[in-house]
């Protein structure tokens, strides 16, 4: 009993070694920061002096938050952001996603072209498209020309175009993702729904609403709380293309956040921004877990 008890203490001895490495990294990189960040909300930290420049504000940083002449702002170009580019990647997705699920020529490298730009990398993909949107000899403003439009538009030049120019990327970079997911889902449908739709005499899109959709919605779940998640987090394409310009038109959390950690030194409000994003976030997925629910229940 000793020898057997003795092999159970050493398989439980290794199996907290071999867990030990990935617990150490996941307290030391995302435990410690995590709650030392939730402290930088009632400081005020000059991080050029080490733990020396720390000072207690109170809840100073939270009053600042209503106080910021940038945070409106930013926080409707992220709604707005989320709210257009979600539900496009989605659908476009889907699309692409039924139409190479059938036998079309090809479709193996199509499939590859269109999830190509979500393996890129977004800071080469931002200065690509900075070439393609520039005003004046960009290949999107000559060609608007070559067909009669005098004035195009000034995209990443213009307040009124930037935000649009960066949702037209972000469509085109995540459009492979959703299509990838969405074929995964379809190999999950029995064809005999299909088959007996026929015999019923339902056509293509009767089939689309009434199975296809119906049947793909925990992908679809699933889609919509990934792309929700990436969408408000949005940094790259906005720090390469945009800088959060002109004009503050495409200024986002995210990169507020950025501006207020290492370029103005406010390391506590920048710890309070980067909260709020965190509680967005969170009630936003919270109210998609609420939704999703009740839409099974019902189903």
């Amino acid at each position: 009993m000793r020898r057997w008890g003795d092999m159970r203490l050493q398989e439980q001895i290794a199996g907290y070694l071999f867990v030990l490495p990935n617990l150490l990294g996941v307290v030391l990189f995302v435990a410690v920061p995590l709650i030392f960040s939730l402290i930088l909300v009632f400081m005020d930290w000059d991080y050029l002096r080490g733990l020396n420049g720390l000072a207690f504000t109170g809840l100073e940083n939270i009053f600042h938050l209503f106080r910021d002449p940038k945070l409106p702002g930013a926080l409707r170009n992220n709604f707005i952001y989320t709210l257009v580019t979600v539900p496009l990647s989605m659908a476009i997705g889907l699309l692409f996603a039924v139409a190479l699920n059938k036998a079309v020529y090809g479709k193996g490298i199509l499939r590859t072209m269109i999830f190509l730009p979500y393996v890129c990398s977004l800071a080469v993909i931002a200065v690509v498209w900075s070439i393609i949107f520039n005003p004046s000899e960009g290949p999107i403003n000559s060609f608007l020309r070559s067909v009669g439009l005098e004035n195009p538009p000034g995209w990443l030049a213009s307040p009124q175009w930037a935000l649009v120019a960066l949702i037209i990327i972000k469509i085109w970079v995540t459009v492979g993702y959703t299509m990838l997911l969405y074929l995964a889902g379809l190999q999950g449908i029995s064809k005999d729904l299909y088959e007996a739709s026929e015999m019923d005499g339902a056509g293509r899109w009767r089939q689309l609403i009434r199975i296809t959709i119906p049947m793909l919605q925990p992908t679809t779940f699933l889609l919509a709380v990934v792309l929700m998640i990436n969408s408000f987090q949005v940094f790259a394409l906005v720090s390469v293309m945009t800088r959060g310009g002109p004009l503050n038109s495409t200024m986002v959390i995210s990169y507020h956040i950025y501006l207020e950690a290492f370029q103005h030194y406010r390391m506590g409000y920048a710890a309070t921004l980067s909260w709020l994003l965190f509680m967005i976030i969170f009630l936003v997925t919270l109210v998609q877990w609420k939704v999703e629910k009740r839409f099974q229940e019902n189903f």
